[in-house]
C-alpha cells in the first residue's frame, strides 16, 4: 500500500509497504500503528487511532503516481516489498 502522512499539508513523507487488516477490515496496521477510515475526508482518508494524525492510504499504482496530489517527493519503499512492488506493480524488474 501507499502510505502518506498528511499532517503538514497537501504532500508529506510517504512509503510503499505491506499493511495488514483486522478481521473485520475496519482497521489496518502498518509500522506499529493502527489506522481507521475517516469515511471520506479532504486530503486524507485514514487516521492514526492513537495520535489522530491523518494519512492518505491507497493501493500502489502501476504508473507510480500514488500521491493524492502531484509531488516530486518519491516514496520510500520498504525492503520486504521492494522486489515484489517493482516486479508485480510497476513491471520494472
Amino acid at each position: 500500500m501507499y502510505i502518506e502522512y498528511k499532517g503538514d499539508g497537501l504532500a508529506g513523507p510517504a512509503r510503499i509497504g505491506r499493511v495488514t487488516f483486522s478481521q473485520t477490515g475496519a482497521t489496518l496496521y502498518y509500522g506499529g500503528k493502527s489506522f481507521q477510515s475517516l469515511k471520506g475526508g479532504y486530503k486524507a482518508n485514514y487516521f492514526d487511532v492513537e495520535s489522530g494524525e491523518r494519512y492518505w492510504i491507497s493501493g500502489p499504482r502501476r504508473d507510480g503516481q500514488d500521491a493524492l496530489y502531484a509531488t516530486h517527493v518519491k516514496p520510500e519503499i520498504d525492503e520486504d516489498v521492494r522486489e515484489e512492488y517493482l516486479r508485480d506493480i510497476r513491471g520494472l524488474a
